[in-house]
């Protein structure tokens, strides 16, 4: 009788101290720490709350719960995979050290909140420096604007948490609004400001938005936040078309693009329009999209006085196209046509590229998306306040990622997310050598991004000081 031939070889499993590392390519998480600077002002912001004869900084604390988030964590207890790998993330605080330093934080929130901001503005101006021109705001003008799109997602609370409340669509949690700079086509983005709210709190209410603006707009290196100017373009959808927030952004003076809510008046309005003046839409990739058109309703609405209060300078655009295949018309369809709007403040420019820029909002749903693979799943924490702090660590993960991707990857490898990376980076194998006063970290030769990461590395400690 013929053995068995075996798909997989035979080992046996034994246990041993073996100078193995199993998340190498943490490395260039923790060389972004050093090359944003972030490590040392994140310290000194947060030395207020430092007790002491404390052996763990605050600041490492959150960074080490940040990093467990990017490498597939979701909890405080993740920390143990870096808790395992000192080598490479040098010593991190124990289980009840975390749930302390987090209950500290947590009970004077509102100034560490600014605090946290304040460090992550002055390490996001050095990182937006050193990337050069491939920083979101490398020679930002009213042309080329810094782009920072708004919007919220809904967090399923699965146990009675501090302001967890019914959703509106028919949950059971949070609510938050966040903020993030878009990267454009050739990279991902990054968070600048979040809120977080309790789950009945509305989609349109303009003075969360207000608020998460305002916090945005200090994050953005080399601008007024008071006065920005043209040169930062906002964005959001539907839930930002209020009177007061229009208001708000025409006294900032920025650019915006905003969805816009139709009037009931609509098909009759539609039916003033020549058909002549609809122009062709663009696919996102610049090519016209048949059966899809805009124009711009700016004079008919005014002509009928429903733009009375919104800020001057306003215009109103419209989408018309037909609904694809098997969906089901709405009842504010026109003519088999559906109906989108928008409003913005950009007097040059063709209809159609204004109208492709706006609809580019939708990758703000991929940052979010991101956010939620690390750590904005769950909000983990009982207390309210301690889940605020929760927010800021997914910030900072985000942020980190954001930053490596920006400071040593180029082509493709800009835009992974973090699933894609965990599997082709962080995960690499790699063992750990001393000689003489050095560490040396062997990468595994034959994993086939092994030169990736190494390069990025290299790139990561040039920009880093001595």
């Amino acid at each position: 009788m013929n053995k068995r031939s075996r798909m997989y070889p035979c080992v046996r499993v034994d246990r041993a101290n073996v100078p193995a590392v199993g998340q190498a390519g943490g490395v260039l998480l923790t060389r972004t720490v050093e090359a944003s600077g972030l490590g040392l002002v994140l310290s000194q912001a947060l030395g207020l709350w430092r007790k002491p004869l404390a052996k763990h900084d605050p600041a490492k604390v959150l960074l080490d719960l940040a990093m467990s988030l990017v490498l597939g964590g979701d909890s405080c207890r993740d920390a143990a995979l870096l808790r395992s790998e000192p080598g490479i993330y040098g010593p991190v605080a124990s289980d009840p050290t975390i749930s302390r330093t987090i209950t500290a934080l947590a009970a004077d929130v509102d100034r560490v909140e600014k605090a946290v901001a304040k460090a992550r503005a002055a390490a996001r101006d050095l990182v937006w420096g050193l990337a050069d021109d491939k920083a979101p705001g490398h020679d930002a003008t009213a042309d080329k604007p810094v782009i920072i799109d708004l919007d919220a997602t809904l967090i399923t609370s699965h146990s009675d948490k501090e302001q967890a409340r019914a959703t509106f669509k028919k949950g059971y949690g949070f609510h938050p609004l966040l903020a993030f700079v878009d990267h454009g086509p050739d990279g991902t983005g990054e968070p600048v400001a979040g809120l977080l709210r309790a789950g009945n709190a509305g989609s349109n209410t303009a003075s969360d938005h207000e608020t998460v603006i305002r916090s945005a707009l200090k994050q953005v290196p080399g601008i007024n936040p008071s006065r920005p100017g043209r040169k930062v373009l906002i964005r959001t959808d539907g839930a930002g078309g209020s009177k007061q927030l229009l208001g708000f952004l025409s006294s900032k003076g920025v650019s915006y693009s905003i969805g816009f809510t139709l009037p009931m008046s609509t098909p009759e309005l539609y039916h003033l329009v020549p058909e002549a003046a609809w122009q062709d839409a663009y696919n996102a990739d610049g090519q016209v999209r048949d059966g899809a058109a805009v124009v711009e309703f700016t004079d008919l609405l005014t002509a009928k006085d429903l733009l009375k209060g919104y800020p001057t300078g306003m215009r109103v655009i419209v989408r018309r196209e037909r609904p694809h295949p098997g969906a089901q018309l709405r009842f504010d369809d026109v003519d088999g046509y559906r109906l989108t709007a928008f409003v913005t403040n950009t007097a040059r420019g063709q209809l159609a590229d204004l109208e492709m820029r706006h609809r580019r909002r939708a990758r703000c749903e991929d940052r979010i998306r991101t956010a939620k693979d690390t750590g904005l799943t769950n909000l983990p924490l009982q207390g309210y306040d301690q889940n605020r702090i929760w927010l800021l660590i997914v910030q900072l993960a985000s942020d980190l990622l954001a930053w490596m991707a920006m400071l040593c990857l180029d082509g493709p490898a800009r835009r992974w997310e973090p699933k894609t990376l965990r599997h082709r980076i962080f995960t690499i194998a790699a063992t750990l050598a001393h000689t003489g006063r050095r560490t040396i970290l062997h990468l595994k030769r034959n994993n086939p991004w092994s030169t990736l990461i190494f390069d990025g590395w290299n790139r990561l400690a040039a920009l880093t000081p001595p």
